[in-house]
């Protein structure tokens, strides 16, 4: 073996190890999350040293080498970054905010934080762990495999995790508030709109709070609008999306359909098309993801694929191309739509009778 194929199996061998070892990254995330950094970062009001970190989380001073080990992890992965301050007459690293650790503060708008903690939480990492068997097995999902149910069940079994899931999308949701100026041209003109599968109602609180003259339903499972209480211009109805929509002059589906299973889609398309008014006006708006491999950038395209995993391995749903989507509508007795990718990983799609 020469220099150059040794090079290549070593370069091969660090590309695989990055991979296997991915979780820890995630994992980390979780624990620094968990253990409050971001906020503590923040509420320090400028960099904070090492000392200064492991002093306010309380920690044994033993703990210090370990903390910065784990910082440095995160540092390297982007969540946070590193400067030089002056301490007591000293130059010493520390610790600052970077856009993504940002969108971790427990009481900013927007948080992730609730994602993080969701999407990383066992009930939720467990079925990667059966997704070899069950491309053998005959259940519907490795989540089934894992846990003997689907996901809503068990969301519907364990109300620990399913506040905690319903935060994690109230979180993810509460982005909206970024770009709803964009979306203005959108939302004009209609009077009443229905959030189908709205989960808390957090898009809808946002959108009728920037129009106030639009009258907004959630429809979603009893067990998520249980305890939720309507206000002048929103209510909340349990219901299944399969079964029936509301009437209204447009149907909201976020992050809803990616969930869903090509039949399934053309089930709550045809739902949704049947609440549009009957002459032909009204329209959905679909917020979801759609993938363009000629276009996307790397990054924005790995995240994409992973979603698709994840929509595959917890529920029964995938990611789609625009001819994927175009597809759905055109069976669905659509006419046309118009696509605007303005959601970072997600595009706004109107679809019209």
């Amino acid at each position: 073996m020469d220099a150059s194929e040794a090079r290549e199996l070593f370069e091969a061998q660090s590309h695989l190890y990055k991979h296997i070892f991915n979780f820890v990254s995630s994992m980390s995330l979780k624990c620094a999350v968990r253990l409050g950094i971001p906020d503590i970062i923040n509420n320090h009001g400028e960099p904070i040293t090492l000392h200064e970190l492991v002093t306010a989380l309380q920690l044994d001073p033993a703990k210090t080498g370990y903390v910065y080990r784990l910082m440095r992890l995160m540092v390297h992965s982007g969540f946070f970054a590193t400067k030089q301050v002056c301490r007591n007459q000293q130059e010493e690293e520390a610790y600052d905010l970077t856009p993504s650790s940002r969108l971790l503060l427990k009481d900013k708008v927007p948080t992730l934080l609730p994602f993080v903690m969701a999407m990383l939480d066992p009930a939720l990492a467990t079925p990667w762990q059966y997704l070899g068997n069950w491309f053998r097995g005959n259940e519907l999902t490795p989540f089934e495999t894992a846990h003997g149910m689907g996901l809503w069940e068990y969301g519907d079994r364990n109300p620990e995790f399913n506040s905690l899931f319903n935060e994690a999308m109230a979180s993810d949701s509460g982005m909206m508030n970024l770009v709803i100026k964009d979306c203005k041209p959108i939302f004009e003109g209609l009077s009443s709109l229905v959030d189908v599968g709205g989960g808390t109602g957090k898009v809808a609180r946002i959108l009728c709070e920037a129009f106030p003259h639009l009258k907004c339903t959630v429809l979603e499972l009893p067990h998520v609008v249980a305890d939720l209480q309507d206000s002048a211009n929103l209510k909340f109805i349990a219901g299944d999306m399969f079964m029936a929509i509301p009437p209204a002059d447009a149907v909201l589906l976020k992050l809803t359909l990616h969930a869903l299973s090509d039949e399934e889609c053309l089930k709550v398309l045809k739902k949704c098309r049947e609440a549009l008014p009957g002459n032909g006006e009204g329209k959905v708006i679909i917020i979801d993801i759609v993938i363009n491999k000629e276009k996307d950038e790397s990054q924005l395209a790995e995240a994409k694929l992973c979603f698709d995993m994840l929509m595959m391995v917890v529920v029964t749903g995938r990611e789609r191309s625009e001819k994927e989507w175009e597809k759905l509508f055109l069976e669905a007795g659509f006419s046309k739509y118009k696509l605007t990718p303005i959601f970072g990983l997600r595009s706004l799609i109107e679809v019209y009778p």
